[in-house]
């Protein structure tokens, strides 16, 4: 944690004053279950920069839903420098406040006090920046602040978000800006959000000193996709075998029939089955099958959708065909898999 700056009204300076002239101030919410990883990949970075600098280029305050230390997921505690109240009254005033950092975890679907949806309501309206890290970005558009936004979400949301949230534009990427906000896939992800806004306010030279003093090689794009993608990881195995699966990743709700997947790729449907044989195993219709079920697999754990609804969106043509295939590949009927998860969810609340 840094320097107190929630009161610090006399050192303000106007908001349109040219970005690195000043020290940024940043508040840092951390909701319950938050990842520590993704907290710290995007502090340390900012701290490298202020060591490295003649001058501290940011400070930054931790900041609760209320005075309590907030527990992550890994079960460690930090204590925060404010509460969300305190900021709402104080932060803003002078310009003092000049970006919104929101750092949640896998919980995020139970996390919607009214507090929270209306201090960012008045953030967005005040102009402040606003970052949301790993599964925050569910938070912003609970808060009706991503309608028609480019966004991303941590991988393991990709598909609920989507569901749940049909005006915001939801893409698979590292981390996206459009206007003032910013979303971010979390974990080392926000290592490469927090370079980019290094970059950004204090240059580029800094952020590649920051990746140096890191030991790591330079910054990712934030157009890259996820590492969660399948794909992604076959990319050293076959280009064209990555291709495809990223074909198919992209087209769940409408499945292609391999015939026109292969055309696509200007391969033969049997040049296909051998490229997945080669180098996975399996046939190409196992696979999209594998990867529709995983898909409707992350909508029963991440909304309360209808079975029928979750199937169509996991291009089943039934409930039945649906349930049939999903037992096929758990060894469990999707209506019993809701019901287990919703007992797992009851026990981490109360752990």
């Amino acid at each position: 944690m840094n320097a107190p700056f929630l009161n610090d009204t006399t050192n303000a300076l106007p908001r349109h004053e040219k970005a690195g002239s000043r020290r940024l101030n940043i508040a840092i919410v951390v909701l319950p279950g938050f990842s520590h990883l993704a907290l710290h990949s995007y502090i340390e970075p900012l701290c490298i920069a202020n060591s490295l600098s003649e001058e501290p280029l940011f400070r930054w305050q931790l900041v609760g839903l209320d005075g309590w230390t907030v527990i992550g997921a890994n079960g460690l505690a930090v204590p925060v420098d404010a509460t969300i109240a305190a900021l709402d009254a104080r932060g803003t005033k002078g310009g003092v406040l000049d970006q919104l950092i929101i750092v949640a975890g896998e919980m995020i679907e139970k996390q919607a006090p009214d507090i929270l949806n209306s201090f960012l309501r008045k953030m967005a309206r005040l102009g402040v920046g606003i970052s949301a890290i790993g599964t925050a970005t569910w938070v912003l558009a609970r808060a009706g602040l991503l309608a028609d936004i480019r966004c991303t979400i941590h991988w393991s949301k990709l598909a609920a978000f989507s569901e749940v949230f049909r005006t915001a534009r939801i893409q698979d990427s590292l981390f996206v800006k459009e206007g003032q906000y910013s979303t971010c896939a979390g974990e080392l992800a926000a290592f490469d959000l927090a370079l980019d806004f290094i970059s950004t306010h204090a240059g580029e030279i800094t952020a590649q000193d920051v990746c140096k003093h890191a030991t790591v090689e330079g910054r990712r794009s934030g157009s890259n996709r996820q590492t969660g993608s399948s794909g992604l990881a076959l990319a050293r195995v076959s280009a064209k075998l990555a291709a495809a699966i990223r074909i198919m990743e992209e087209n769940i709700e409408s499945p292609l029939p391999l015939t026109k997947l292969a055309k696509r790729m200007e391969l033969s449907r049997r040049q296909l089955e051998r490229l997945f044989k080669t180098h996975i195993s399996t046939t190409p219709a196992k696979y999209y099958l594998n990867l529709r079920v995983e898909h409707s697999r992350r909508l029963i754990e991440g909304t309360r959708l209808p079975m029928i609804d979750i199937a169509i969106a996991s291009g089943f043509v039934s409930a039945s065909h649906f349930a049939k295939c999903f037992k096929a590949i758990h060894g469990i009927s999707p209506q019993n898999f809701r019901s287990n998860q919703a007992g797992v969810v009851r026990s981490r609340l109360w752990v």
